[in-house]
């Protein structure tokens, strides 16, 4: 099975519209024979994007993919990991593992090392400074901004100079930190969770023409807001990873109403819906298990009628993008 490729920005680096988002895996229950069938199902289905990062299970999900993808030519795949957030023994205890904040320039060569180590590997290809949106930071979140600017970010600038990655950015939970760095750095792309979706289209105002005259690649994490597009089921929505509120509940339903006229699974249009923009490079789900991954593949090729589009931007519930 084929996938279509996008290049990221102006690099020469391509990445399948369908990739794999490696969040789940981190922390979930997974027994070495399923993580194998796992990716080696991705890689039969034509996924060859892979991302991760130090938070997800406190360094288990590069453990796992680095472990699977060893026996696999560096050429056939594209990885990505972040930093910012670095796994740390905890103070006291030779095996308890935390999570600690560190944007410095420093602290970004660290957590690089440090993921080439649970990864295996010598090099990775795009490497995203991670959270430093008011989304994780709240009121600390300026300070936060102004140590990235002067610290991790001209590490990741000097580190794509040198030849130790290839492109960098932002992993981020909101739009307008990505605008803000675009003005300040030369970067390739920004992972964007949650809020270039089926439910949400505010990048379209700003952020999305903005890495257009820019190019500069989006990626889209979190396609069905963390559950909310995925189940029909309310005690089991969420939205941003908490309960789900009565508006954005009702609206989903109306999302997925119109979707069923048209005789498309939300969670098919969930996952196409961000690659009609050009901007937008890859939208990566995760996979907490075969079966999961399994779903998502056959959902990605499902056909969608061009009118469900239109009756959603008519409805008021999803932009039509031209």
């Amino acid at each position: 099975m084929t996938l279509e490729k996008r290049r990221i920005g102006k690099t020469d680096i391509e990445v399948t519209t369908l990739g794999f988002g490696g969040a789940p895996i981190g922390g979930a229950d997974v027994s070495p024979e399923e993580m194998t069938e796992i990716i080696q199902r991705a890689r039969e289905g034509g996924i060859c994007y892979f991302d991760t990062a130090p938070l997800y299970g406190k360094g288990v999900s590069e453990k796992r993919i680095g472990e699977e993808l060893a026996q696999v030519p560096r050429s056939e795949y594209v990885l990505s990991t972040k930093v910012g957030r670095l796994v740390a023994l905890e103070e006291g205890s030779p095996q308890a593992l935390t999570i600690q904040y560190d944007y410095s320039y420093e602290g970004a060569r660290r957590s690089l090392e440090a993921s080439f180590e649970r990864l295996g590997l010598d090099r990775v290809d795009i490497v995203y400074c991670h959270d430093i949106d008011i989304w994780t930071h709240g009121d600390g979140q300026p300070e936060i901004f102004e140590t990235a600017v002067k610290g991790i970010l001209p590490a990741l600038q000097d580190l794509r100079n040198e030849g130790v990655i290839r492109a960098f950015g932002l992993g981020v939970n909101e739009a307008p930190v990505c605008s803000q760095i675009m003005d300040l750095f030369d970067v390739d792309c920004f992972l964007l969770a949650g809020r270039f979706t089926l439910l949400e289209q505010d990048p379209l105002d700003h952020l999305l023409p903005k890495c257009l005259e820019h190019h500069v690649s989006i990626i889209i994490g979190g396609p069905y807001n963390s559950g909310l597009l995925a189940t029909a089921q309310r005690e089991q929505a969420t939205y941003d990873y908490k309960p789900v509120g009565d508006a954005l509940w009702e609206k989903a339903q109306k999302i997925r109403q119109i979707c069923e006229i048209h005789g498309v699974d939300v969670r098919t249009a969930a996952l196409q819906y961000p690659l009609l923009h050009p901007a937008v490079a890859s939208v990566i789900p995760g996979s907490i298990s075969l079966t999961q991954l399994e779903e998502n593949l056959e959902l990605f090729h499902r056909p969608i009628p061009p009118a469900l589009w239109s009756d959603l931007d008519a409805a008021g519930l999803a932009r039509g993008i031209a």
